[in-house]
């Protein structure tokens, strides 16, 4: 479904839709206070761009070095073209240790993949451990942000859901009471887990090492307490060296929701005593971004989400309404690049207000980007025929001076004596929530005559 109508059934519900908007507008005024106390925050954002800007001139480089490191230091390495083939590695591995029962930290590749329903057909029980995930999970939905995937759910349908599958008590949406009831039954399920799968922020080439951010320790534990761990990753998240760490860590937590650092910043160098690792190296798509002069950037994205947050379209629309796994603007530019047919509407979801932009902490045009793709899904003949035709006439008329200011007089004629249902009625999408300003009397250029003379 295109994103306008999608979006249309989440704006709906206008009270929804109003505390959506305000609840991440609160995570990006966050987000701004924290940048404020940072005198070298600009500094941080330059570099981090000129890092992975390196970082991605030389990806094959740079995996190649972490893949030998991580193998040195005793990890298991394998590497995944497409969804497929990481869904069937992660399977074998489990299978060959007789895994039944999988926790899993929260990882956007793995959904990208749909990890777990392909593990699920295939007998093995997958429990999400990020409590936001495992929520949206227990409702048989997809995130619908990557930092923060159940923000558009409130507490009392969190509360009914708890009361359905956890027995809470009935009418109970305290956050303490519900975040209790649900540590309860995750910690059974970390005790009886065989295997941990994790997703992962950083992957460092020099040391072989990679770091996974949480702030409820779910990571951590999943991976502690069974012998067999899982780290799945795009290929895009290698930086360089240890050093190039510190920049990212203090610009991803002040940037996805206004921590100086997430509560936990874990960081793996090979298997655990007694355990094994392994490392899923996926391409899915990405190597054909990074073959694309205008889209390199968007493999920047240090998954922040902070462009989410401060998107007025993203904040008053919802995440479901793009039907990707990352939705929002660096979402609009990945999905056309992985199918442009489907997701040919996303990057006209968009005000081109240049927000995103600004608060992208790797300084990723993201604006641009999506301008630039709505020219190539133009030259590919995705766009439908109303906007294919409406734009041939709106170049006829302005390539075609006479005609422009012909336009214009009969516009300036005729619309203030237009009957109000000739505009606003159900067909004409555009009148339903917009109003036509008022109508001037003279054309610029008939005042600049009269009070210039010329």
């Amino acid at each position: 479904m295109p994103h306008a109508p999608a979006a249309a059934k989440f704006v709906a519900n206008d009270a929804r839709a109003h505390w959506h908007d305000q609840a991440l507008w609160f995570v990006r005024a966050k987000r701004d206070k924290a940048a404020q106390t940072l005198p070298e925050w600009e500094i941080l954002r330059e570099t981090a761009s000129h890092i992975k800007a390196h970082t991605i001139s030389r990806l094959a480089d740079y995996l190649e070095q972490f893949a030998e490191q991580a193998t040195r230091l005793g990890a298991h390495v394998h590497w995944a073209r497409h969804a497929a083939e990481h869904n069937e590695t992660v399977l074998g591995i489990l299978q060959r240790h007789g895994v039944r029962r999988v926790v899993k930290s929260k990882s956007m590749l793995t959904e990208e993949c749909h990890l777990n329903p392909f593990l699920e057909r295939h007998g093995i029980d997958v429990v999400d451990t990020d409590l936001g995930e495992w929520i949206v999970q227990l409702r048989g939905e997809s995130p619908s942000h990557i930092v923060l995937p159940a923000i558009h759910i409130k507490k009392e349908e969190v509360g009914q859901l708890f009361h359905e599958r956890l027995g809470t008590d009935a009418g109970a949406s305290e956050p303490k009471y519900l975040a209790e009831a649900a540590r309860r039954r995750l910690r059974e399920c970390f005790m009886r887990a065989d295997a941990g799968i994790t997703g992962v922020n950083f992957a460092v080439a020099e040391t072989g090492g990679f770091v996974v951010c949480t702030n409820e320790g779910n990571a951590d534990l999943g991976v502690s307490l069974p012998k067999l761990h899982i780290a799945c990753l795009g290929i895009e998240k290698i930086i360089p060296r240890a050093k190039d760490l510190g920049v990212f860590l203090r610009l991803l937590a002040r940037s996805a929701t206004g921590q100086p650092i997430t509560t936990y910043s874990s960081h793996f160098h090979g298997p655990r005593s007694g355990g094994e690792l392994h490392i899923v190296l996926v391409d899915n798509g990405r190597t054909d971004i990074l073959a694309s002069d205008e889209f390199r950037r968007s493999l920047s994205c240090i998954r922040c989400g902070a462009c989410m947050n401060t998107c007025p379209v993203y904040r008053r629309s919802g995440g479901h309404s793009y039907a990707t796994t990352v939705p929002g603007p660096i979402g609009s530019i990945l999905a056309p690049a992985r199918d442009a047919r489907s997701h040919y509407s996303l990057p006209h979801a968009c005000s081109l207000c240049g927000s995103c932009t600004d608060v992208c902490p790797v300084k990723i045009d993201l604006h641009h980007q999506l301008l630039t793709w709505r020219r190539e899904l133009a030259v590919r003949g995705l766009l439908p025929w109303y906007k294919r035709w409406s734009m041939r006439l709106a170049g006829f008329v302005l390539r075609h001076g006479w005609l422009y200011r012909l336009s214009g007089k009969l516009a300036r004629a005729m619309a203030p004596r237009l009957p109000r249902w000739l505009v606003y009625h159900r067909f004409n999408a555009w009148g339903k929530q917009r109003e036509l300003p008022p109508v001037p009397r003279h054309s610029f250029r008939e005042l600049y005559r009269r009070r210039h003379g010329k």
